[in-house]
């Protein structure tokens, strides 16, 4: 995981130019916005963070930047894209996943949950002969705000 917010940039320019693109101001915004929100982002809530920013820019640099390995896309039931950093970046976590309202939240990777997570994985991948190279966890249902009574 990158330690500081300099090291992520740096980290994203070398990435994109790995691919044969440059870190442009219009991505350097996004990732910031992404950096700073703490959950998947929409589309739509990344223009509102980003006043400068036009839609169709906002979908092919996000298209690059997860090509790149910098951008992580969530989809959610509701068919509903959602970007993040990629876990390398920002460090290991998994999402709770609201199936009525569309929200993610991202929750962090506690050592017991990982230490569980580790031993089950170790079990499926004996089991199977699969080889896991990582995982992620969404735990779907209702969030807060769903849940309230009206």
């Amino acid at each position: 995981m990158a330690s500081s917010s300099a090291e992520m940039h740096e980290t994203v320019a070398e990435r994109l130019g790995s691919v044969g693109q440059r870190f442009t101001p219009k991505r350097r915004e996004i990732v910031e916005i992404l950096e700073r929100a703490g959950r998947p982002l929409t589309i739509a809530a990344i223009l509102e963070a980003g006043h400068s920013l036009a839609q169709s820019s906002v979908y092919r640099n996000l298209v690059v930047l997860e090509e790149a390995g910098a951008v992580h896309r969530v989809v959610t039931r509701d068919g509903v894209s959602r970007y993040e950093m990629t876990e390398d970046l920002m460090g290991h976590h998994h999402h709770l996943v609201c199936t009525r309202c569309g929200s993610v939240e991202d929750v962090p990777a506690g050592e017991g949950l990982e230490n569980s997570m580790a031993d089950a994985v170790a079990q499926i991948d004996r089991s199977t002969g699969f080889t896991t190279d990582h995982h992620r966890l969404d735990l779907v249902g209702l969030c807060r705000r769903c849940t309230r009574p009206c």
